[in-house]
């Protein structure tokens, strides 16, 4: 139920913010995921229609009505969104995706339903460990990796915790601490703690209680904090699941039931959520297979739960167009192009500028130039280091493709803070 609420506040949220419109109509170029070229938006005014139907489809999960068709329509209608564009890349999107998935399995539908009430047959005040550990898993994974991200040398030296925490020095109550290392050192060193035994201490009864206070808490000051949307208040309800499933019952004071029958899934079932977990479990990892550090260079970066490690700016990009065969050359300022938020994105991220040039390149082509070269010259700047080139600037990148191995072309990240 706080799912499809939530998910029906967040369709509210893009229609009344103008968000359909300026991340998908407005822009004359999306960035899509390798693979997913052929993942464009609807013309016109289908992407408003999209969410329209997206909406009603939250509304029917929050109310367990034709629930298997609407968590299917939801998972590929919120899938086809999160597909459309690089640039709007955000963890608890990911998660979003991910849950929508597995709620297209999992039986939410058998109680405090209206299928249940208009079928009595599929009616059941139980559900089968499985899925009641599907869904803690899938909660708990991005608390878990959160935290073994965080191990790293910049989060553990107070960066980039300590720029932010200095720009909300007006926050109510403890804001005047902000700019005291100790307050630095304890959000960051209490963030990872918090992550690492968080889904450990709400799973143990005897520590349930006081880590779902702490979870209120965390989340609360979050949402406060940090512009991250929903996701706050998504993993607090989420943090629900790891009290007894019958606690709902119990705070209506309703008197325990005899158990139904469970249901349990199929073996196969079993088997395709044990192999979906394991590939969950190590897709966080990937980065470790490339060198250099994973928020400088974006290899691996996506899908491992690295959330709030960087404060990322460039402060200076160009990309430079150029024909050998007549000797022109174009510098192309990226706002021509790209929105705001398209342009700050791509300038910080390997894999979308590499896009950008094959788009700025094929352009040229379209024209009639037969043989382009395009190369960029950045200046960025990671946690509070000295801003320095991220792309090697004599590199045609229109020659480079982004695959599974390293890019040589993104140059290394030069150690040490201000």
């Amino acid at each position: 139920m706080a799912f499809g609420a939530i998910l029906l506040w967040e369709c509210y949220r893009y229609y009344s913010h103008g968000w359909i419109s300026r991340y998908w109509i407005e822009p004359t170029y999306n960035f899509p995921y390798e693979g997913f070229e052929w993942v464009t938006p609807w013309p016109g005014h289908g992407m408003y229609i999209h969410f329209v139907v997206l909406a009603i489809s939250a509304l029917f999960i929050l109310l367990g009505f034709l629930y298997r068709i609407s968590t299917i329509i939801f998972f590929l209608g919120f899938t086809y969104v999160f597909l459309l564009e690089k640039a709007n890349y955000l963890n608890h999107f990911y998660l979003i995706c991910l849950i929508s998935f597995l709620i297209c399995f999992v039986p939410l539908h058998r109680y405090f339903s209206i299928d249940s009430i208009l079928c009595k047959k599929i009616k059941s005040n139980s559900i089968s460990i499985w899925w009641l550990w599907t869904v803690r898993l899938i909660i708990g994974i991005p608390y878990f990796f959160g935290g073994i991200a965080k191990i790293n040398p910049d989060w553990l030296a107070g960066e980039p915790m300590r720029k932010w925490l200095a720009g909300r020095t007006d926050f109510p109550v403890i804001g005047k601490f902000f700019t005291e290392e100790w307050m630095v050192y304890l959000f960051c060193y209490g963030g990872l703690l918090f992550d690492l035994l968080v889904v450990p201490a709400l799973i143990w009864k005897k520590t349930r209680v006081p880590a779902f206070i702490a979870a209120v808490s965390f989340h609360l000051v979050n949402s406060e904090m940090f512009s991250i949307g929903i996701f706050p208040w998504f993993m607090l309800f989420a943090s629900l699941v790891f009290f007894s499933p019958d606690w709902p019952l119990r705070l209506l004071r309703r008197s325990r039931q005899a158990l139904d029958p469970v249901i349990e899934p199929l073996p196969a079932t079993k088997i395709f959520l044990s192999v979906f977990f394991l590939i969950q479990f190590l897709l966080p990892f990937r980065h470790f297979l490339y060198p250099g550090n994973v928020s400088w260079t974006e290899e691996g970066h996506n899908f491992a739960w690295h959330m709030k490690l960087r404060d990322k700016d460039t402060y200076k990009i160009v990309f430079k167009l150029t024909d050998p065969d007549t000797g022109q050359v174009w510098n192309v300022s990226p706002r021509k192009y790209l929105n705001q938020r398209q342009a700050r994105k791509m300038s910080t991220r390997p894999h979308m500028i590499l896009q950008f040039a094959h788009l700025l390149g094929e352009e040229k082509i379209k024209e009639g130039f037969k043989n382009i070269e395009v190369r960029v010259r950045t200046e960025t700047s990671l946690n509070g280091r000295p801003a320095h080139s991220l792309i090697d600037p004599t590199v045609d990148l229109m020659k480079e493709k982004w695959g599974l191995r390293h890019s040589a072309w993104i140059l290394p990240l030069a150690p040490g803070f201000h």
